[in-house]
């Protein structure tokens, strides 16, 4: 009965910013560690960025490094992943999962649909 659903995509000129959300509903998103990835056309999926059960040491992928931020908000059961400074190589499918390892869909005990980010002029 729990899920996550992703939002927050769209079309966004190189430079701008999109900030995505993982909103959980049927369990507590604080309990897990929260993954986000992505996957583009003909290209293996990644993952981007990680933030534990304690926010300690968030990860993130060096593509990403210093332009890309992970967060919780326990009140509102959501993890977001702010996302500066686009590049058109950002464009893919991001979905976010409990765990920070890009497993097999059926290895998450939840994972999300996703949300397409498209950067492009």
């Amino acid at each position: 009965q729990g899920q996550l659903v992703e939002s927050g995509g769209g079309l966004v000129q190189p430079g701008g910013s999109l900030r995505l959300s993982c909103a959980a509903s049927g369990f507590t998103l604080a309990y897990y560690a929260i993954g986000w990835f992505r996957q583009a056309p003909g290209k293996e999926r990644e993952g981007v960025s990680c933030i534990s059960s304690s926010d300690a040491s968030p990860y993130y992928a060096n593509s990403v490094k210093g332009r890309f931020t992970i967060s919780r908000d326990n009140a509102k059961n959501t993890v977001y992943l702010q996302m500066n400074s686009l590049k058109p190589e950002d464009t893919a499918l991001y979905y976010c999962a409990t765990d920070c390892r890009p497993l097999s869909l059926s290895e998450y005990d939840y994972w999300g649909q996703g949300t397409q980010v498209t950067v492009s002029s």
